[in-house]
């Protein structure tokens, strides 16, 4: 399967359900529920560009650990709610990747949040390494040429 493009990027959009269990007694969405789903995007991005997480922790031995996260929230999410996780590559470099994310409505595409997260690429012993080239090939193809 192939990643969808968007202008110059390639991106991944995740349909998801709003869970009762994700919101509070008025049924807005808790705002670290936000995080979840980007880990949910960025996965199935890199699903779609051909490469399992799973592999990559155990064929490669790489893993991609958060070193930061940011969540800009735009307008709330409710109980039942189908919402869309836009998510993709914004930079890459050796050893670091960036993602960015939007948030927004299925129904009428209302935005409800952006994001980012930054990754370090670390082996099982939590020292910094490089990408195999295999990721880092497709990944640098993936990269977002519009921003900044």
């Amino acid at each position: 399967m192939n990643p969808a493009r968007n202008g110059n990027r390639v991106t991944c959009e995740t349909r998801l359900r709003v869970r009762y269990a994700e919101t509070d007694q008025m049924g807005v969405v808790h705002h670290g529920n936000h995080f979840i789903w980007f880990e949910v995007g960025r996965v199935e991005l890199l699903r779609q560009m051909g490469f399992s997480y799973r592999d990559m922790e155990q064929v490669d031995g790489c893993h991609i650990a958060v070193v930061d996260a940011c969540c800009r929230y735009k307008a709330p999410a409710h109980y039942d709610d189908e919402i869309v996780v836009r998510t993709y590559l914004k930079r890459v470099r050796s050893s670091v990747l960036h993602f960015g994310y939007e948030i927004f409505k299925a129904d009428d595409h209302a935005l409800l949040a952006l994001g980012s997260t930054t990754h370090v690429v670390i082996d099982k012993d939590m020292k910094v390494i490089p990408l195999p080239d295999k990721y880092i090939r497709v990944f640098e193809a993936a990269v977002v040429r519009d921003e900044f």
